[in-house]
């Protein structure tokens, strides 16, 4: 709940970011002189891009958490089974282990979502996010029934 909350927060805040450099990008283009025109072009390209990579993220996230609740309502979630130091962190000899685990069974079944979804989660334990992304990203895209794209 404190990711939702954390994410719902830095997506406000980016929305308003947005908007400011948006408005300063329109006071510009109105200023009408051919140097604040292309000043204020180049400015407005900034919040499309990034009310852009907000929109895909959400998307992204929205996806990743439909697939959770179903594989919950299946039963099938990775259980918890690392060891953490006293400290509360993953031990990562721990992480190493199940990683292994997962990637087996992901090479034992490669179209099922479920084995790409618990490698994802195996490698953000593993504190390897662009993998886990990746990996995620190919539980969707099976898991809607389209060609994943080539690792």
């Amino acid at each position: 709940m404190r990711a939702k909350l954390t994410y719902a927060l830095t997506a406000a805040v980016l929305v308003v970011y947005f908007v400011l450099v948006g408005s300063r990008g329109v006071l510009l283009i109105e200023a009408g002189t051919p140097l604040t025109v292309t000043f204020g072009v180049a400015v407005l390209i900034l919040p499309v891009i990034g009310v852009w990579f907000l929109w895909k993220n959400t998307q992204f996230v929205r996806k990743a958490n439909a697939l959770a609740a179903e594989l919950e309502a299946e039963g099938g979630l990775p259980v918890d089974e690392l060891k953490r130091t006293p400290s509360g962190r993953i031990d990562r000899d721990s992480a190493d282990a199940v990683f292994a685990k997962r990637k087996a069974e992901t090479e034992a079944a490669p179209e099922d979502w479920r084995t790409w979804f618990r490698l994802a989660v195996a490698y953000h334990d593993a504190r390897d996010t662009p993998r886990a992304r990746k990996a995620m990203q190919r539980a969707i895209a099976l898991h809607e029934g389209r060609q994943p794209e080539a690792a």
